[in-house]
């Protein structure tokens, strides 16, 4: 981040100069993209290093690396069809070299590819080609370039609402090795991204709040778009996330809106939930969870039911309906019966006289959930205490030498001319 706040066209210009053949293909095309404000400037460092290194030979290292400091300027200029063009030429550079050294540069060089056609919208145009270059790393056994274009094609997948194409992508690519942890964080969230549309709710919990603990400290946007996707996800699993969630440093002003939100779906209040909904709309749009939002709307009138359903032992459904803010008592009437099919609430429904009663809660402590309770835990802590001990035993025969490798050698010869001794004397046997 230093060496970026310090990029500007002058040093730049003066890093290509000394760094690749002055008049070369590589050093016109890059200096093209340069602003032309010290255009005497450039020409009489040119025109001084020709005549100080006539004979320069760049290295591909050295060639890749310009274009990425090229390219993150023009970004950072908000340049951004001159940023795609630049882009483009790198890639087709990468594409003829096949060094391993270069790898690693490659990859920013994928990220920084895929953002530029990103931020001018036309991120679908480069599908085939992020398939491509995938296909490339994968024979090259690049494996953090395999990794950066997953997730980038994920990412255009999922840019497009194209969830079905992007889980089929993920399950036929190979193996998420994780090389690399900032990548292998995008890859969760994408994957928990996945698993909520699915209705796969608690892989998706586990996915979105493994990536948020795994994010860098620094990387506060992306841990805020996790914790945001984790907290609908709690909340249609039933979950009500705790408060210290909402108060994180830096996240407060990010969190309000779902924080709101959680509060109308734990009340169960209905109309609570439709004024937040409806206040924080453009919010919830922009970051992809209004369909998720949608789906609310039945855990909200179900935690209200449950409300209702300890308050009163009788109550009818016309006063049910007004409580929930149904539109009728047909709805009302319906609802309450599948919850008390699905097992939500312990209730009997009354047709005749258009009531719900609610059965009597018993002394939990009467029954053996209790006993299960702390089995649970204490089997919990025994596996805890087994695993640990467990990790701290030593591998058999660690204390002793390893074996060298003439030793090895000349006990695998001994052992074969000792297999063939015995072979030949079953042979005279026979």
């Amino acid at each position: 981040m230093a060496l970026r706040r310090k990029l500007k066209a002058s040093v730049l210009s003066a890093f290509l100069n000394f760094a690749l053949t002055p008049g070369s293909e590589a050093h016109s095309r890059l200096s093209s993209y340069l602003p032309m404000d010290d255009e005497h400037q450039m020409e009489v460092d040119t025109a001084t290093s020709a005549a100080q290194a006539p004979a320069k030979h760049a290295l591909p290292e050295l060639e890749i690396y310009c274009y990425l400091l090229v390219l993150i300027f023009l970004i950072d200029q908000k340049k951004y069809n001159e940023a795609k063009a630049c882009s483009s030429a790198s890639i087709a550079r990468l594409k003829n070299m096949n060094r391993r050294t270069v790898d690693f540069l490659a990859a920013r060089l994928y990220f920084y590819y895929s953002l530029c056609y990103e931020l001018t919208g036309d991120l679908a145009e480069i599908r085939g080609n992020l398939l491509a270059l995938h296909r490339i790393a994968t024979l090259r056994h690049d494996e953090l370039g395999q990794e950066t274009l997953l997730n980038l094609l994920l990412r255009n997948y999922l840019h497009y609402n194209l969830y079905d194409q992007a889980e089929k992508l993920r399950s036929k690519a190979p193996r998420f090795e994780a090389h690399s942890n900032q990548q292998f964080c995008r890859y969760l969230f994408y994957l928990g991204k996945i698993r909520t549309i699915q209705l796969e709710y608690t892989d998706a919990k586990e996915c979105l709040l493994q990536a948020a603990r795994k994010a860098p400290v620094a990387a506060l946007g992306f841990r805020v778009q996790c914790n945001k996707w984790a907290i609908i996800v709690r909340l249609l699993l039933g979950e009500i996330p705790e408060r210290t969630v909402f108060m994180q440093k830096g996240m407060e002003k990010a969190l309000r809106p779902y924080f709101e939100l959680t509060n109308a779906v734990r009340i169960g209040d209905l109309e609570l939930f439709r004024s937040v909904a409806e206040k924080f709309s453009s919010t919830f749009s922009s970051d992809g969870t209004h369909n998720l939002i949608v789906r609310l709307r039945h855990n909200v009138i179900r935690t209200g039911l449950r409300n209702i359903s300890i308050s009163y032992s009788c109550i009818s459904l016309v006063d049910v309906a007004k409580k929930l803010r149904l539109d009728s008592v047909a709805d009302a009437e319906s609802i309450v019966a599948k919850a008390i099919r699905d097992g939500a609430i312990d209730a009997t429904l009354d047709h005749a006289n258009g009531c719900m009663l609610s059965k009597e809660t018993g002394d939990i402590y009467s029954t053996t959930e209790p006993q299960m309770a702390f089995n649970s835990r204490i089997a919990f802590c025994l596996n805890m205490h087994n695993e640990a001990v467990r990790a701290l035993r030593f591998p058999p025969n660690s204390h002793k030498e390893k074996e060298s490798t003439d030793k090895r050698r000349e006990r695998q010869q001994q052992e074969q001319e000792l297999a063939k001794h015995i072979a030949e004397e079953d042979d005279d046997e026979f």
